[in-house]
């Protein structure tokens, strides 16, 4: 892709030189009675050009820089977002609470009362 963008600077710098060469005449502008600029042919479409492009590059770069400062904004949000969802969320009720009872068995698979005990 950079070799195209390259051959393609080329053309483009190749045309205006040979446009500036066959055009290198002097032009009068009129901009009021008594005001006559006298400037070559290639410097007055030059600076056409540039007054026409550069409003527009400037609402480009702003649209670019606005758009990118809203792109790393919602990005941050997703990764605190993806971050709240994968941290540890505490238990309901602790594992010694004091609502919450385990048996207490010694082992001998015999509860208090005598009965066996099943769980084992």
């Amino acid at each position: 892709m950079k070799i195209i963008r390259s051959v393609l600077w080329v053309v483009i710098i190749v045309a205006l030189a040979l446009f500036t060469a066959f055009n290198w005449t002097s032009v009068d502008i009129r901009i009021w009675e008594s005001l006559v600029l006298e400037t070559k042919l290639p410097v007055l479409i030059l600076v056409a050009f540039l007054l026409g492009f550069g409003p527009m590059w400037l609402t480009h770069r702003t649209t670019v820089w606005r758009l990118k400062r809203r792109i790393g904004s919602l990005e941050a949000s997703q990764r605190s977002l993806i971050a709240s969802q994968n941290a540890p969320t505490p238990n309901a009720t602790a594992p010694n609470a004091p609502g919450r009872h385990e048996p207490v068995t010694g082992g001998t698979g015999i509860d208090t009362l005598g009965r066996e005990d099943d769980r084992l």
